[in-house]
């Protein structure tokens, strides 16, 4: 085999596997810990680069692409960074697909997290970035055992909140109890010592807050019915509800799963930047700003044959045409899907064939925080078997006088049918169906503020899902360049549906570009 520089190979790596960045990884050219700034050797001397679309993935593009001495130019329809990573505050103007125009009269310091709400601990690359761009966090409470559950016409139960640890510790302490007595009378043919099988019980007995008799009641784990205090005040413990009330009543159904105590994404701890989730593309914003040019609206993307030439419009109206060596189409396929390219019949199909996330959110307003004053309940999410799915509580501004609750946060067939109702009767829908779980909805409700994301012009839906079948078929060339064109986004990664996978994203084009830039000089300085 002739010689081959580290450089050509990662070129030649590059146009087989579509990218060069895991192999520099693994060559030791840049950090293997993504939380590490991102390193490449060599400079771009100026060549040009076309993004389009300025959300996160676009963004972050342009703004390591600039480090290494790139020419770009990010074409972004919308009037404002980020995409999807999009903060509604008073003032907001957004109009559907077929829908009226809202503006958000949210007071000044409220917000909704209309899209990316939330930064898991293990995304590092997401953290790294917050890091270098000094955008500071909070915690995110994802798990609040004191919200509620809420399950609809069942058991003698439902129809009314019930607190998630309730539910939670009763559960556990019943399993726990049944396993244990499983395992005194030999039901279970376990391979154990008797000391083994003693300790497993012990643990079955801490674990499941179970008596000296082995068997579940009130603790003071599972809480008070009246909470002691000084003097004469010892307390009542909060008797258990009864195991089979519990699965008659629909909380094991799976709308009250514990999936967000499971899921690794969801696990805490979690984090939110402190001011709205917005925060970070407008400080990656602030570091491309001279690139950025807003209200412009691509509607022709052509591969050409020694670059990219892109014709949009511009705010005024105005048609024009920009070329480059090298394009990055960021928009979300079903978006793309309509704008005129000869991209490869794979790419052209995949807009066609990649499924979109339904996803609806409701973001209600109100003038006091009752849900924290009331009812204790300090961020989290109560679920419930409604259309609503679920209430999300403010995480910042905690004892404040007012906040915004996200009173509907729902996806899939629920969400269809929430797009098609008018903004105003899908306020409606939240302030009824939240009220079963906080009758002070109806008192302290001020204003609404509502999205389909499906029917969000710039984005089509809420995150890509793919399934097997298009994984396999349409991933792959995704994730390849088309000529000198790329495709980066949370829907060119394995983290749809996260920050990081639109940070990874733009890392694996950049790598793959400055790749072939600088293979090129290479060649051309070695002739």
């Amino acid at each position: 085999m002739p010689n081959i520089t580290r450089r050509s190979f990662l070129h030649r790596f590059a146009v087989v596997a579509g990218t060069s960045y895991p192999a520099m990884v693994a060559m030791g050219m840049i950090p293997k810990a993504i939380a590490q700034p991102f390193r490449l050797e060599g400079n771009g001397k100026g060549t040009k680069v076309i993004i389009i679309g300025g959300g996160l993935s676009g963004l972050t593009a342009a703004y390591e692409l600039n480090k290494l001495g790139y020419d770009c130019t990010i074409l972004e329809a919308r009037n404002r960074p980020g995409g999807r990573v999009w903060t509604v505050r008073g003032g907001t103007e957004e109009t559907e697909t077929g829908g009226s125009k809202q503006t958000c009269s949210f007071d000044k310091g409220q917000y909704l997290n209309a899209g990316a709400a939330r930064i898991p601990h293990h995304h590092e690359i997401s953290l790294h970035y917050c890091r270098e761009l000094g955008v500071p966090l909070e915690i995110f409470n994802n798990v609040n055992e004191n919200a509620f559950l809420y399950a609809e016409g069942k058991g003698p139960l439902s129809n009314r909140p019930i607190r998630i640890k309730a539910v939670n510790h009763d559960m556990r302490g019943y399993m726990c109890e049944f396993v244990q007595k499983a395992i005194d009378q030999d039901a279970l043919d376990l391979p154990f010592s008797q000391e083994d099988q003693e300790k497993f019980i012990e643990f079955l007995r801490v674990e499941g807050g179970l008596n000296n008799d082995m068997r579940y009641t009130e603790s003071d784990r599972r809480g008070y019915k009246t909470s002691p205090g000084a003097g004469d005040l010892p307390g009542e413990y909060a008797k258990p509800y009864g195991f089979m009330e519990m699965l008659k009543s629909g909380f094991m159904d799976p709308a009250m799963s514990n999936l967000p105590v499971y899921t690794l994404d969801l696990q805490m701890t979690l984090f939110q930047p402190v001011g709205g989730m917005d925060r970070i593309p407008f400080a990656l914003a602030e570091k491309v700003k001279n690139n950025i040019a807003y209200q412009t609206v691509v509607q022709q993307i052509k591969k050409t044959e020694d670059g990219a030439t892109v014709i949009y419009t511009d705010k005024d109206g105005i048609t024009k045409e920009i070329s480059g060596a090298y394009a990055i189409c960021t928009l979300p396929l079903p978006v793309l899907a309509n704008v005129k390219n000869n991209f490869s019949s794979n790419i052209q199909r995949a807009c066609d064939f990649v499924d979109y996330k339904k996803a609806c959110k409701v973001g209600l307003q109100f003038k006091r925080r009752f849900w924290e004053e009331d009812d204790a309940i300090y961020g989290g999410i109560s679920r419930t078997s409604q259309d609503i799915t679920q209430i999300m509580y403010p995480n910042y501004d905690y004892l404040g006088k007012k906040g915004v609750v996200k009173g509907l946060y729902n996806f899939s067939e629920k969400a269809v049918a929430t797009g098609e109702l008018s903004p105003e009767a899908r306020t409606e829908m939240a302030l009824t169906q939240g009220k079963q779980l906080h009758p002070q909805y109806e008192k302290e409700f001020e204003n609404a503020f509502s999205l389909a994301w499906h029917k969000i012009p710039r984005s089509m839906g809420a995150w890509a899902e793919y399934n097997s079948d298009t994984r396999a078929r349409f991933y792959p060339d995704l994730t390849k360049a088309d000529g000198n064109v790329y495709l980066a986004g949370e829907h060119t990664s394995y983290h749809t549906a996260w920050m990081a996978g639109a940070f990874e994203s733009a890392r694996r084009t950049v790598a793959s570009i400055h790749a072939r830039v600088t293979e090129g000089q290479a060649q051309y300085q070695s002739k």
